[in-house]
């Protein structure tokens, strides 16, 4: 009798479990992005959340939470109940970079979410001026040996991928530039543009536009192979650089602690909704490469990409300010 009650226990507990896993989600899923409207990260949210209603039959609402680096957005979401209905989708930033550059974090990036997948990678892309003398890579490597501490590089602040891609090259060619942060990318691009500042290395999908319009030049980008957006430029390998392959990413994450059924789904459907054709053209013709992998592979990544870049900036003694 008492072998039957504990199965028919065990059973109901098994049960249970299903049928909530079944009922996720049963009201609005909010998707918290770290910086304003209109970014790269911002995009992937927004692209995704209709995919993601039109699956689960619920509300999925983009909420931006601006601020510190991408911090108040990430101290949110950890704070926020692991359920499944508020997710992450964040850059690199709040969980490689910036926990290497601001003391005393109120999260954690390694033991405060739960991850659910890469949704897309894309390449940095050395650009200047159309104007500028600097027709190649070997061209503006000469310049700074010639003059050390000259030629000025414009970022998108200090710790972003474009300003630690810069620190790669200056540490790769024993050269070092001027390191010109703005807030944010797209005051970057308007005075490199200009002429204010002489190079950049920013997002392909940021710049693409500008280089079709003949506004900049590519001199090598950052990728494993050549971007199809830009075939005639070369990788950096190609340019005489060996160790430089370089990607920005966006992922998607939860608080830590989802029930397995439930990360299992959501990362299911993530995946899905950036595979959608529709979705997935959107991303790759301007640039971008759709990972989509699994809780399991960001994961790993998420740890590879946390040494690479603790190393980096301890080493080049980056700090905040």
């Amino acid at each position: 009798m008492k072998l039957s009650k504990l199965f028919i226990s065990l059973m109901g507990v098994a049960f249970s479990a299903t049928v909530l896993a079944q009922a996720f989600p049963n009201k609005p899923v909010t998707i918290v992005v770290p910086f304003p409207p209109g970014g790269s990260t911002d995009q992937m949210a927004r692209a995704i959340a209709p995919k993601l209603q039109s699956q689960w039959g619920q509300g999925v609402l983009v909420d931006n939470k601006a601020g510190a680096t991408g911090t108040i957005g990430a101290t949110f979401v950890k704070r926020a109940a692991p359920d499944g209905y508020t997710l992450f989708v964040t850059s690199l930033g709040p969980l490689v970079i910036v926990p290497y550059l601001i003391p005393n974090l109120q999260y954690d990036p390694a033991k405060d979410f739960d991850f659910l997948t890469v949704g897309l990678q894309s390449p940095n892309v050395l650009v200047v001026p159309t104007n500028s003398p600097y027709k190649t890579v070997g061209d503006l490597v000469a310049a700074m040996k010639a003059n050390p501490n000259k030629v000025t590089f414009s970022s998108a602040g200090t710790g972003s991928s474009d300003h630690l891609t810069a620190e790669i090259l200056w540490d790769q060619t024993n050269t070092e530039g001027v390191h010109v942060p703005y807030k944010g990318g797209a005051p970057a691009i308007t005075d490199l543009i200009g002429g204010t500042v002489d190079a950049q290395f920013a997002n392909v999908n940021a710049v693409i536009q500008y280089i079709n319009a003949g506004k900049l030049r590519p001199l090598a980008m950052t990728g494993s192979k050549r971007s199809p957006v830009i075939p005639n430029t070369p990788t950096m390998k190609e340019a005489g650089i060996n160790d430089m392959v370089i990607y920005s990413w966006q992922a998607a994450l939860a608080p830590k602690g989802l029930p397995a059924d439930v990360k299992d789904k959501i990362a299911k459907s993530i995946v899905g909704a950036l595979n959608d054709p529709q979705v997935k053209k959107g991303f790759t013709d301007i640039g971008f490469e759709v990972v989509a992998n699994t809780p399991e592979q960001f994961a790993k990544f998420q740890a590879e990409e946390a040494v690479r870049w603790k190393k980096l900036i301890e080493s080049r003694k980056i700090t905040a300010n």
